[in-house]
């Protein structure tokens, strides 16, 4: 056979498979879309848009809209399927300790004394017992100091047992998470936190701008504070400032180093630079010594042995009712923390546990009518890379607290849009203020991970429930942000 022959031979098959290989792209490129086409079948059109425009995989998106008034779903998306809900998870637990505990629920801080109070001096042991109450703050805990002085208590002459035994201790470290100790937001349950354990440091030029001063709030007597900011005329958007913090919390001592950029005004950082029970001793000095009390031990951790006759003091928290604004609004992972371990504690017997907590959290999600399949609770708060929920879960606890005889507390306690909580810098533009005030919704947002859901009213007067769930490399960096403020933009125009 001649070389030409062959050649050509050769160029026919190359030919045939170039055109093999053609047409089974062009096979593949028609099976993908109908595949997505096929996994948007219950999408609007515009909802589907949206999520293109994003770049986002359809299944790394779950997404629920459903109308209260008869239970039709409008729009839905891989609802079956688990994400990562971040803070939504606390729609769970707030709505659970609603049910379980009720609005009015109350934790008790007792103080006990082992030994009888004569003119007005302890000659024992004061014994504090927490049982976890999530809003004791600077005030209530001022306040609390003051109701012991007016029982005629002046002078202790033992010492002063922090006894938080309700609560056993998380095991692990508050940098677990992401390896940030001192940020608030990842603190442990303590039975007796105060301030959820953080310290706000408040940044303030001199006038004139020749110096920089640093407040601490609270003022804690024992915590040292070493300003060496150098005051800069400079840019606003570095990081924090340019301010660098350091803390020793064995020496009760923080630095900030840096060059501070006076013509940007005050700063603010909340930073828990303690452990809890230096943070609560401390602030025992503090308020004890303002209300004229005096004391010659020392304050440490312990537990009360045993059980005398009364306390000698009963301080009342607020109410559950008007503690789950500030765990919904403003997503207080501590606070939802305290909520999980007082169902666990309420469910069984102290010491509360988290595993007693996910126990109670899951029996009350089955009565309210919850599928609870599937579901990864963790600590309850939503701020963990385990926990788990579908949209079509957080679409029946939404429905299930739209149903609750305490749906007013449950829905106020959300933020609202553009006004409060974490919503307050959100639907800031023109085109967007009709959103504001018109939805009631929790955020959820860590790294790879953006969530919204709650309560939309929509133009026509009606109200839906809405998830939007996404789990994606780039969800964190403003793609589902995006993607939120188009469905529920979509919503609100129904």
């Amino acid at each position: 056979m001649s070389r030409c022959c062959i050649f050509s031979r050769v160029r026919a098959r190359v030919r045939r498979g170039f055109v093999g290989v053609v047409a089974g792209l062009a096979l593949v490129a028609a099976l993908v879309p109908a595949a997505v086409q096929a996994q948007f079948e219950h999408l609007p059109d515009v909802l589907q848009r949206a999520i293109e425009s994003q770049r986002l995989p359809p299944d790394n998106v779950g997404l629920w809209v459903q109308r209260m008034s008869d239970g039709e779903v409008l729009a839905r998306l891989n609802v079956d399927q688990q994400y990562n809900p971040a803070s939504t998870m606390k729609l769970a637990t707030s709505l659970a300790a609603l049910h379980a505990l009720g609005p009015d629920y109350t934790w008790t801080t007792e103080i006990w004394a082992t030994r009888p109070v004569r003119d007005g001096v302890l000659r024992g042991d004061l014994v504090i017992r927490g049982t976890g109450d999530p809003g004791m703050v600077s005030e209530e805990h001022w306040r609390m100091l003051g109701q012991l002085r007016q029982t005629g208590l002046k002078r202790i002459e033992g010492n002063v047992i922090l006894d938080a035994s309700h609560f056993e201790r998380t095991a692990g470290d508050p940098s677990d998470f992401n390896g940030q100790p001192l940020r608030a937001y990842n603190q442990l349950p303590y039975a007796l936190h105060v301030n959820a354990n953080a310290v706000r440091f408040r940044v303030r030029p001199e006038r004139g701008g020749d110096g920089v001063n640093v407040t601490v709030d609270p003022p804690l007597p024992g915590l040292e504070v070493v300003n060496r900011l150098q005051p800069v005329h400079g840019s606003c958007g570095a990081w924090q400032r340019g301010i660098r913090f350091h803390a020793n919390s064995e020496a009760e001592r923080v630095t900030l180093v840096g060059d501070y950029p006076v013509n940007c005004g005050d700063y603010e950082l909340l930073r828990s630079v303690l452990d809890p029970e230096a943070n609560h001793a401390e602030l025992f000095r503090l308020h004890w010594a303002q209300w004229g009390g005096e004391l010659t031990g020392e304050i440490r951790p312990g537990v009360l042995p045993v059980l005398y006759d009364e306390p000698i003091l009963r301080h009342t928290s607020r109410p559950l009712s008007d503690l789950i604004r500030v765990s919904n609004k403003w997503s207080s992972n501590v606070m939802t923390r305290h909520l999980l371990l007082t169902l666990g504690a309420r469910h069984s017997t102290p010491p509360a546990t988290v595993e007693k907590g996910r126990e109670a959290l899951v029996e009350t999600l089955r009565e309210l009518g919850v599928e609870v399949g599937g579901m990864v609770i963790d600590n309850g708060s939503g701020l963990s890379r385990d926990v788990r929920m579908s949209a079509a879960q957080l679409g029946a606890i939404l429905q299930a607290g739209w149903e609750h005889p305490q749906r007013p507390e449950f829905q106020s306690s959300l933020a609202l849009a553009g006004l409060d909580g974490t919503l307050r810098n959100r639907f800031r533009n023109s085109s967007q203020r009709e959103l504001r005030g018109r939805m009631h919704l929790k955020t959820g947002h860590l790294n790879e991970v953006s969530a919204v859901a709650g309560y939309v009213r929509t133009r026509g007067g009606e109200d839906l429930a809405v998830v939007v769930l996404v789990n994606d490399s780039r969800a964190h960096r403003g793609m589902g942000q995006n993607l939120q403020d188009a469905v529920l933009e979509w919503a609100h125009g129904l």
